[in-house]
């Protein structure tokens, strides 16, 4: 390369390429690092006079309230994933049908994804507290006479039930793409060679939309890791913390009990966590898009 294109290359770099090189190791990079030094310090949220070593990662680590909120995480995780894509690829497959209210029926399914968490935490917060309650006891139904809020096991569902009614109009968007993008070829070639709507579903759209599986597969594992604004106004960890999800009990590791150190080695297993999960979720279903 000669010293010209050397030149108009070193140009063009520092151009377009320099600007968001900076602002990503600024705004990324260089905070994620500075926390990961905090971890191995006795900071107090405004300063540190000490290295103290893994002490924060052992602290916890030895934590049993760390690992149940991690178990009731991983399980709150599993059971939203699986929930949220096929309840968001049912509507998908719904609002893609000769149906003559299509369009109303993707607007009216995707308006709770534009409700912010914590105004949606509140509204559900009061038809489990109040609305159910009142029927229930109205109606001599003794299930629902209860709120499901104080009990930790029914606390669970309540919050399953919401992040499904938030999060599936999102990923239906999602499948929704998927399935129009498959051509309408392949989908009346198979019909003409005896396909039933099963096969049809199973055999040539699922495998040709592969990508849209992928995306929202990890968009929703995401989402879960990092839920924390339904949480605390739909169950705010209760009751006793036992529906505490991993970002609130990190958030209030360090900021209602003052552990900032342990909080933000808390907060690096996590990432850990997240990005392993991340990867082998990705590594999978790039695998499977590769065998179809």
């Amino acid at each position: 390369m000669s010293q010209t294109k050397r030149k108009k290359a070193l140009t063009k770099f520092l151009a377009f390429g320099a600007t968001p090189l900076i602002i990503f190791i600024g705004v990324l990079v260089y905070p994620f690092m500075q926390g990961l030094f905090l971890t191995f310090t006795d900071w107090d949220g405004f300063d540190y006079t000490k290295v103290e070593g893994i002490q924060n990662y052992k602290d916890s680590l030895t934590d049993p309230h760390f690992w149940t909120t991690m178990a009731f995480t991983l399980k709150f995780v599993v059971v939203s994933v699986i929930l949220v894509n096929l309840v968001a690829f049912g509507l998908a497959l719904l609002v893609t049908s000769k149906l003559k209210s299509s369009n109303l029926f993707r607007t009216f399914f995707f308006i709770p994804n534009l409700i912010g968490g914590v105004v949606l935490g509140v509204i559900w917060q009061f038809i489990f507290n109040t609305a159910i309650t009142s029927v229930a006891r109205k109606f001599n139904i003794p299930f629902f006479q209860d709120s499901w809020l104080n009990d930790t096991n029914k606390a669970f569902w309540a919050l399953i039930i919401v992040t499904v009614w938030q999060a599936s109009g999102y990923m239906m968007i999602i499948y929704i793409t998927g399935l129009i993008s498959i051509e309408p070829e392949v989908v009346e070639a198979a019909t003409v060679d005896g396909a039933s709507p099963f096969k049809l579903l199973t055999a040539i759209k699922i495998p040709l939309m592969a990508q849209a599986f992928t995306i929202s597969l990890f968009l929703t594992m995401r989402n879960g890791f990092m839920a924390y604004d339904v949480n605390l106004a739909l169950t705010g960890g209760g009751p006793f913390r036992t529906t505490e999800l991993i970002s609130m009990h990190i958030f209030q590791e360090a900021f209602a009990f003052g552990h900032f150190g342990t909080g933000q080695a808390k907060a690096v297993l996590m990432f850990i966590l997240v990005a392993f999960a991340a990867l082998v979720q990705v590594a999978v279903s790039k695998r499977m898009e590769a065998n179809q």
